[in-house]
């Protein structure tokens, strides 16, 4: 269980705060919503999380299965749409820095696709993949 503590600052800016190690993330509301956009906006940490999430869930597989993917990349595209406002799709690109097996491709894959930020999207939520192998 995680704790988060958030305070609106004003100016469509909230800072939400980890309350067991006290990092601390502001979020603005992005330019085409009103904001500013000089951090994160709400539905840009969402994207984020999944890939964060989805390399965590892999770097726990793979630590299991003697995999090496330190140093994998993930690149997040956010496309909201409209009426409702909402994240409409979440493109996510994964590069890796070495070369895998079938075998090792399969857990990988197996393991993000199941994480749980994955898991926890509401489905009208396009969610596009490549691993780039």
């Amino acid at each position: 269980m995680a704790t988060i503590e958030t305070v609106y600052q004003g100016t469509l800016r909230t800072e939400a705060t980890h309350v067991q190690s006290g990092t601390a993330i502001l979020t603005d509301a992005p330019v085409d919503n009103k904001g500013k956009g000089e951090a994160f906006s709400p539905t840009d940490l969402l994207a984020a999380a999944l890939g964060s999430c989805m390399l965590t869930i892999m770097g726990i597989a793979a630590r299991e299965h003697q995999i090496n993917i330190d140093h994998t990349t993930c690149s997040i595209t956010k496309i909201m749409a409209a009426n409702p406002r909402r994240v409409g799709e979440i493109v996510v690109n994964l590069k890796f820095p070495e070369t895998y097996t079938d075998k090792q491709q399969k857990i990988l894959e197996r393991a993000a696709l199941t994480c749980p930020v994955y898991l926890s999207l509401n489905p009208d939520i396009k969610k596009t993949v490549s691993f780039g192998w």
